[in-house]
């Protein structure tokens, strides 16, 4: 799906929009029994009961009468849930968004055209929004293909909030204001917003007509640059985005009435079509190591992104380039598929613009100067100090996994995003001794306007093997039995809250209608077992596939004592983006915590190690002690792949798997013993230290 980029077809980007089905509400029965399955990993047998006595109640009393309410509501409505989610998730929230909501990542330019280099940042700069701007018009000309699994149309929606689309802070509830037009709908914004060392200034991306070509862009961002150097810093308005949201809604309200000119600059950012930013700092990046990046392109300069823009396009001293977007208006896909395009466009041109080095006769870019005085210039103080300590309680670790991919996965007929999630199932089980509440994200965007469902990883058939997997005595065939088992429940899962079977939008908008109708809040929600089990917002584990590109992205935890986990997988490799927070319960346990990071950090690799070790191993004849390790590339990879704590069969041809072991033979190795190699026997560590 990611890999359709944009490109001249007959069909219209946003055709197929009246056409696509309603968002179904799901049955109350299936969805309480679904609920209930996610509930056992967390609860006691005792628990348990009484969460079912509960649900019982629930769906023989109030939670029918909700319903049949929601139901009604799904008459009037193609999308039933579209208007709560964005209050609830996004535009009712209080906490600062910029941190807390955005979405970040960086461009994957530097794997291959463009490695760092100090220098190049206005040059690279210009090309990179040449390419961003055929982006946005091919999307005002609907040229961009409509996105499809096999032949069935998925929603584009969310594309139209990709440019010219700005949240802006209420005092209770934000709002979202879009400005983008198609050029069958009419006139469109055609300004760029650029920040810089504290300033804000604008450009047009036309002239005559026509887009701005690199030279033209290079010539606009040389002007802003010098500038900025030449004179002193700006006040940083921009890092008020930064605050608290009702904190910013009275910030720039003061703001307004301080100067009407003031709004009018407001107004012009909120609708150009994004925002470029020119950052001072270097980030460093390697194709094995996007920990740097990540973090600064999440964590960097409040002065220079506009936190509530849908789009913050960041460059660096050093030529290396992110995003920064807010997550309200679209999910991350959208900017997966930007990402993707622009670095096919700077593949294909091998970095560089070989156009016309013509510049036109255009104005220079106009700086939008923001009337300020003293109370202003401490809120911005102020939004800056509370949004660096904030940051600084981040851990961000993003690593590659180079010793195999999605390649490997498919060949033994595994999916590799289920592969993923069991290995962080198991990952956090060896870390924490218990099972892990997680969250993964599922797109619905087979409906009108869908964006995403919960699906929840942790089943009772990933603790089983996990279990298995930490048990010594436990067999490899019932290891690779219960894997299969975890497999499957977690792909039919997936599959369910895709097509619009999830229960975990369905009970929020149970507990919606209750609030609306004015009625007390279900028993069902104030069960502790409904937040243990991730409820409300509490998952220990926030997850989300990427995708199968080189794009990659990283969005906070959603609990303060949680981990975000993000992730790409390509052929030959997995990355992956980890945070966690450093203070624990308000404590802070930078110590305690750093190294519960870095044991994730080593576990998630020792982990993946397992799975093809195990999946190679084929049962033959039924006859559990029939067991070879069937890999035609065994020395090439089963040999330098770390592996469990636990003795593994080999296949007799890799040198630290010992005599060559044939059907039945049982010849075995202890990876912490002298037969392994020093790789090996770290790996074991690093596995038994988890």
């Amino acid at each position: 799906m990611e890999n359709q980029l944009a490109k001249s077809t007959e069909e219209r980007t946003f055709q197929y929009q009246d056409s696509l089905p309603s968002l179904p509400v799901p049955s109350l029965e299936e969805s309480l029994k679904k609920y209930l399955e996610s509930v056992e990993p967390f609860a006691s047998e005792e628990e348990y009961k009484k969460t079912e006595e509960i649900v019982k109640k629930f769906k023989n009393g109030i939670g029918g009468k909700l319903h049949q309410k929601l139901l009604e509501r799904a008459k009037g409505k193609r999308n039933w849930l579209e208007d709560w989610w964005l209050n609830v998730a996004y535009l009712d929230v209080r906490m600062p968004s910029q941190l807390n909501v955005n979405f970040a990542g960086p461009s994957a330019h530097f794997e291959h055209y463009w490695p760092p280099k100090e220098g190049a940042q206005l040059e690279r700069g210009s090309i990179i929004l040449w390419h961003n701007l055929n982006y946005w018009q091919l999307l005002r000309q609907e040229k961009m293909p409509v996105h499809k699994v096999g032949s069935t149309p998925l929603d584009m929606n969310q594309f139209r909030m990709l440019f010219s689309t700005c949240k802006v802070p209420g005092v209770t509830r934000d709002s979202i204001m879009n400005y983008f037009r198609t050029e069958g709908e009419g006139r469109s914004p055609s300004h760029i917003s650029v920040l810089c060392r504290g300033r804000v200034f604008v450009f047009e991306a036309l002239c005559e007509g026509c887009l701005l070509t690199p030279p033209e862009l290079l010539r606009q961002l040389t002007y802003i640059y010098e500038k900025c150097h030449q004179e002193p810093p700006g006040p940083g308005v921009a890092a008020l985005t930064t605050e608290e949201r009702t904190r910013w809604a009275n910030a720039r309200e003061y703001l307004i009435r301080l100067d009407p000119e003031n709004l009018t600059s407001l107004e012009r950012i909120q609708s150009s079509l994004f925002v470029y930013s020119l950052e001072d700092s270097s980030a460093h990046v390697t194709p094995e190591d996007y920990s740097q990046i990540l973090a600064v392109v999440l964590t960097g300069d409040p002065a220079v992104r506009w936190g509530d823009k849908s789009y913050n396009l960041i460059s660096f001293s050093n030529g290396v380039f992110g995003c920064n977007c807010d997550h309200a208006p679209f999910d991350a896909m959208v900017m997966v598929n930007i990402a993707h395009y622009v670095d096919e466009r700077i593949i294909e041109t091998e970095g560089r613009w070989t156009g016309s080095e013509k510049v036109r006769d255009m104005p220079l870019p106009e700086e939008l100067v923001f009337a300020v005085d003293e109370k202003i210039l401490s809120d911005i103080k102020q939004a800056k100090a509370q949004f660096l300590q904030e940051a600084s309680d981040l851990q961000i670790v993003a690593p590659a996994f180079t010793s195999f991919g999605k390649k490997l996965t498919k060949q033994q007929s595994l999916h590799p995003d289920t592969f993923i999630q069991l290995a962080l199932q198991l990952a956090y089980y060896r870390l924490h001794g218990r099972p892990g509440c997680c969250y993964e994200t599922a797109m619905t965007r087979y409906f009108y306007h869908g964006r995403t469902e919960t699906m929840r990883p942790c089943t009772m058939e990933a603790v089983r093997w996990c279990q298995a997997m930490q048990d010594p005595s436990a067999s490899l065939f019932e290891r690779q039995q219960k894997m299969l088992q975890a497999f499957a429940k977690h792909n039919k899962m997936m599959k369910e809250c895709s097509s619009g079977k999830g229960f975990d939008r369905h009970l929020l908008g149970l507990l919606l209608t209750a609030k609306e109708e004015g009625l007390p809040v279900p028993e069902l929600f104030t069960d502790p077992l409904f937040s243990r089990s991730g409820g409300g917002g509490n998952f220990v584990l926030s997850t989300s596939l990427v995708g199968y590109l080189r794009i990659q992205g990283v969005v906070v935890p959603m609990v303060r004592n949680g981990y975000g986990f993000f992730y790409h997988i390509r052929d030959d490799r997995c990355c992956q983006q980890q945070q966690c927070s450093r203070t624990i319960l308000g404590s802070h346990v930078s110590v305690a915590v750093s190294a519960g990071g870095c044991a994730s950090g080593w576990c998630f690799p020792i982990v993946l190690s397992v799975f093809p070790l195990i999946c190679k191993y084929k049962i033959r004849h039924g006859q559990r002690s029939r067991v070879v390790l069937t890999t035609e590339k065994c020395c090439g990879e089963a040999s330098r792949l770390p592996c469990d704590r636990d003795q593994l069969v080999g296949c007799g041809q890799c040198g630290p798997l010992g005599p060559r072991a044939g059907p039945g033979s049982g010849a075995a190795v202890d990876l912490r013993g002298r037969g392994a190699n020093p790789t090996e026997r770290k790996a074991a560590l690093v596995a038994a230290s988890c």
